[in-house]
């Protein structure tokens, strides 16, 4: 049997995996087999960048902190080595980063996780890595606006120019 002093220890990396998953708003579950430690530090030192936090972490802890969390039906993507991506600002950055790592990499794969609070399949978080980003989706909308601003500034250019005419 475990010592109390162990016991203890479990007890508090769950409560501290927990308060961190609450707190998230992206939690993505990734099997990380055939990665190497430049790989890991590469992806730790971009998903840092926006506020993310990658870390291995055994799967029975992850298990009971999803649970005291109050998330059910992710216990079937905790087998075999799982990496925990905690995102605390943009669920969206951090869902591209994984993606585009797991593009290129075939051993590596996007389980499934927690978006806004609500879990997602692997397909789901894939779908939403691969939207433009928020400001690249603002520049599109901007420059559909100017378009239509120009156009109909032409519009009026040419009524004012064949009233002078007339």
């Amino acid at each position: 049997m475990a010592s109390e002093t162990i016991l203890n220890k479990k007890i508090k990396e769950v409560d501290e995996l927990a308060e961190k998953i609450s707190k998230a708003k992206v939690v993505l579950l990734t099997d990380y087999r055939g990665i190497n430690v430049e790989d890991v530090t590469g992806i730790r030192a971009k998903l840092r960048g926006v506020k993310t936090e990658y870390k291995v972490i055994k799967n029975n802890i992850t298990r009971r902190a999803l649970a005291k969390s109050g998330y059910e039906g992710l216990d079937n993507l905790l087998e075999g080595p799982t990496a925990v991506v905690l995102g605390y600002d943009d669920y969206l950055e951090a869902s591209k980063i994984i993606y585009e790592y797991a593009k290129e990499n075939d051993n590596y794969k996007i389980k499934g996780g927690i978006i806004d609070g609500k879990v997602v399949s692997a397909e789901e978080i894939i779908t939403l890595a691969k939207l433009p980003s928020r400001e690249t989706l603002i520049a599109q909308l901007a420059g559909a606006l100017l378009g239509n601003v120009t156009k109909l500034a032409v519009a009026l250019d040419q009524v004012r120019a064949q009233r002078e005419n007339a």
